[in-house]
């Protein structure tokens, strides 16, 4: 580590300056920013509890930040160096692309992270001192921030989950419902498909889990889904491939009927409104749940395995 007063190692003021510039018009709102400053300061709770990004502007906090690195420079050289190289290799800004006047915040940021890459090559000797150590601080951000997006999104989605909770059309629920349904397993990366229609029958949607093929099928009724709607998406499950298999969801639930005849011998696996909000508020994740399920049934031919006997350890 450089000592604090050996100058040739240090810093140079206005390498400081172009990260302030830079950390500030790469994000344009605020959410964004706070969850990658968040990830770049992961073991740094010292540093974030100075930071207030409640009440500050973004700039005012990039100052804070900044101050508190080069008032401890040799605490801090390998945190600010991979700050600075993360943020130097920065090509595309999503955050600003979205935005009114996208491309003029871009050409922005672009110039911004284009001064602060000319003090990086400047001051190479410093950053390749400390490069390794930069580099690995700069994944752990990468992972910490993509961890706090997915929580983010999936905070998103559960209050989506609960405003239609309340809806008073069924027709527009279910619509809403139906794109919820893609926005969730997409999120998880099964490749969902929208709701598509074949000769003389209508399949909701389908997703990959796990080289499989599922067909999925979902209602959001008030009551219980009895036996006649299995059967039927058993049905419409043995005309596809060999490897495919079925989803069905439904929000309210299933008869005793229904479950007892898919009790012993089932090609698809169930899911109700418990198991939803469990996913939602991440109490589990939605592939293992689906892989609980596929493994209940293939154990049991029991198509439905609640997510409390997950929970409880029963199963």
């Amino acid at each position: 580590m450089p000592q604090p007063n050996a100058r040739s190692k240090a810093i140079r003021p206005a390498a400081y300056l172009a990260l302030v510039e830079a950390l500030t018009t790469i994000y344009w709102n605020k959410g964004p920013f706070e969850l990658y400053v968040k990830a770049m300061l992961k073991g740094h709770s010292e540093l974030l509890a100075q930071l207030s990004f409640q009440s500050s502007t973004k700039r005012e906090v990039s100052g804070q930040l900044v101050n508190l690195l080069q008032a401890n420079e040799a605490r801090y050289l390998d945190l600010t160096v991979a700050l600075m190289l993360d943020i130097a290799d920065m090509e595309t800004f999503p955050n600003l692309t979205s935005q009114q006047d996208g491309e003029e915040k871009v050409a922005k940021a672009m110039a911004a992270v284009a001064e602060l890459r000319r003090w990086t090559t400047k001051q190479r000797e410093v950053i390749a001192e400390h490069e390794a150590h930069a580099v690995a601080i700069a994944e752990s951000a990468k992972q910490a921030q993509d961890g706090r997006v997915f929580a983010q999104a999936h905070e998103e989605l559960k209050q989506r989950f609960i405003v239609m909770h309340s809806a008073s059309n069924p027709n527009q629920r279910g619509t809403d419902f139906e794109g919820f349904i893609n926005e969730l397993f997409g999120l998880y990366d099964l490749e969902p498909r929208a709701s598509y229609s074949l000769e003389h029958e209508q399949i909701d949607g389908s997703f990959i889990y796990d080289t499989d093929h599922y067909v999925l099928e979902a209602k959001w009724w008030k009551k219980a889904i009895g036996r006649p709607f299995l059967d039927v998406f058993k049905a419409n499950i043995e005309r596809k491939g060999k490897n495919t298999l079925g989803l069905y969801i439904s929000m309210s639930g299933y008869t005793a009927d229904a479950l007892a005849v898919y009790g012993y011998s089932t090609p698809f696996i169930a899911m109700d409104g418990s198991d939803f909000m469990a996913v939602l508020e991440q109490r589990i994740r939605l592939d293992e749940l689906i892989a609980r399920k596929r493994k209940h049934a293939s154990q049991t031919g029991h198509c439905f395995l609640p997510v409390s006997d997950i929970f409880s350890g029963t199963d």
